[in-house]
């Protein structure tokens, strides 16, 4: 009986959804899952033996993974990222085959290798001598997992500070200081003074000292670097040196720690061409400083910043990008495989990977210490889970229905 067909399809169809909302409730909490949803397709109908009667019913047209966004939340994991946008982290198997996820719950090995849970080696580019180029292609990436940044030598400081426009050449006012710590070629801090002294009005002599016991042939207390003058126009602004003449070279030569002399410029304006000195009626002040050089730090932590940069922190307070995720975005990304562990492979039917930087293209950008959630609703599941259960318990009607018609009509025979 046709009967019997339709009903076992139904039964068929129901319990294959069921399994579906089954499956995505458990995982309701997996980092990055996204949602199946199954469509149901009527049976194509075939009469039998050139009879009157048709053979039909209903099947599972297919069954949909929905790639929309989970909601991101934060982790405090360094080694966590999350996807916001269209894009999946690049992943490379044991057995060398490319394949891509959503779940960024990463972990590093013993080697430094960055790895998924499962073992897949995270993809993206890696900073060589401590210069990251992403223009090649995607890479395993390695993470240091130990050792010291070595230092920086200072190339340029800046000093922001007013000079007393009120104080009477000759006294205690008409004399001023900045010091400013330098860091040479092996890490040692070393302070440059700057002594300004008031000459006239608007026009202040400096001069840049280093302690004598730190260069060879130093004599008395400290040792003269630099000297010149500063003038200022009747506003209280830098008139000499200008722009064009700023900044000033300071050679420091000798260093009796065995250093490279240090060649250091002394950089007067900043980029928009202010001055950092000034001569206003205000005690003489200093108000900051800054310079480019750093010493030696040792490795404190790693983690992902929000541009998907893998940045190493350092005991010398420098952060440092050692290597950069890639994201991999596909136009119909329904067509991949599921290969399961949260991953996805390429088909025949999928369009060609293109893998770069986050932020660029529809690739969407990356969060670090956050993962993004399942996309799975919970009412909506029970809400398919009923109306799939009705659907089987009514199939199943049918078929003890039709069993019990059958029995009376062989009853009747008898």
């Amino acid at each position: 009986m046709s009967t019997f067909s339709n009903a076992l399809s139904g039964l068929s169809a129901n319990a294959q959804a069921i399994d579906v909302v089954s499956g995505n409730l458990a995982n309701l909490n997996t980092n990055g899952y996204k949602v199946i949803s199954v469509s149901f397709q009527e049976l194509v109908n075939e009469n039998i033996l050139g009879g009157s009667r048709n053979v039909g019913g209903s099947t599972v047209l297919k069954t949909t993974r929905s790639f929309t966004q989970g909601s991101v939340q934060s982790t405090g994991n360094p080694y966590d990222a999350a996807v916001q946008g269209n894009g999946f982290f690049v992943l490379r198997t044991p057995k060398d085959q490319q394949v891509f996820t959503r779940a960024g719950n990463f972990k590093v090995d013993s080697s430094g290798h960055l790895l998924t849970q499962e073992g897949q080696f995270v993809q993206g580019w890696v900073a060589q001598n401590g210069v990251l180029n992403t223009s090649g292609n995607a890479v395993d990436i390695t993470l240091p997992i130990g050792g010291l940044r070595q230092p920086t030598a200072t190339k340029s400081f800046a000093v922001t500070a007013n000079l007393n426009a009120n104080a009477a050449v000759g006294s205690p006012n008409a004399t001023f200081s900045s010091p400013i710590p330098v860091i040479d070629s092996q890490g040692v801090t070393h302070t440059l003074t700057i002594n300004y002294t008031k000459t006239a009005a608007g026009a202040w002599d400096y001069k840049v000292t280093i302690p004598s016991d730190q260069v060879t042939g130093g004599a008395g207390a400290t040792t003269t670097l630099d000297s010149g003058s500063l003038t200022f126009d009747g506003q209280g602004h830098l008139k000499t040196p200008d722009v064009a003449t700023s900044p000033i070279k300071i050679s420091v030569a000798g260093l009796i720690d065995g250093s490279a002399d240090m060649s250091v410029n002394w950089n007067l304006y900043d980029a928009l061409g202010t001055a950092s000195i000034t001569q206003y009626n205000q005690a003489s002040a200093n108000l900051g400083s800054i310079q480019d050089g750093s010493p030696s730090g040792l490795l404190t932590n790693i983690g992902f910043g929000n541009d998907g940069q893998v940045l190493a922190h350092y005991s010398n307070g420098d952060s440092v990008a050692v290597a950069q995720l890639a994201l991999g975005t596909v136009l119909n990304p329904d067509s991949m495989l599921d290969l399961g562990n949260n991953t996805f492979g390429v088909t025949s039917a999928t369009s060609l990977p293109a893998i770069g930087l986050p932020g660029t293209g529809s690739r969407g950008q990356v969060s670090g210490s956050a993962l993004e959630t399942s996309t799975v609703d919970v009412a909506r599941e029970f809400t398919n889970l009923l109306t799939y259960q009705r659907g089987y318990q009514a199939n199943a009607k049918v078929v003890t229905t039709v069993d019990e018609v059958i029995q009376a009509t062989l009853s009747i025979k008898q």
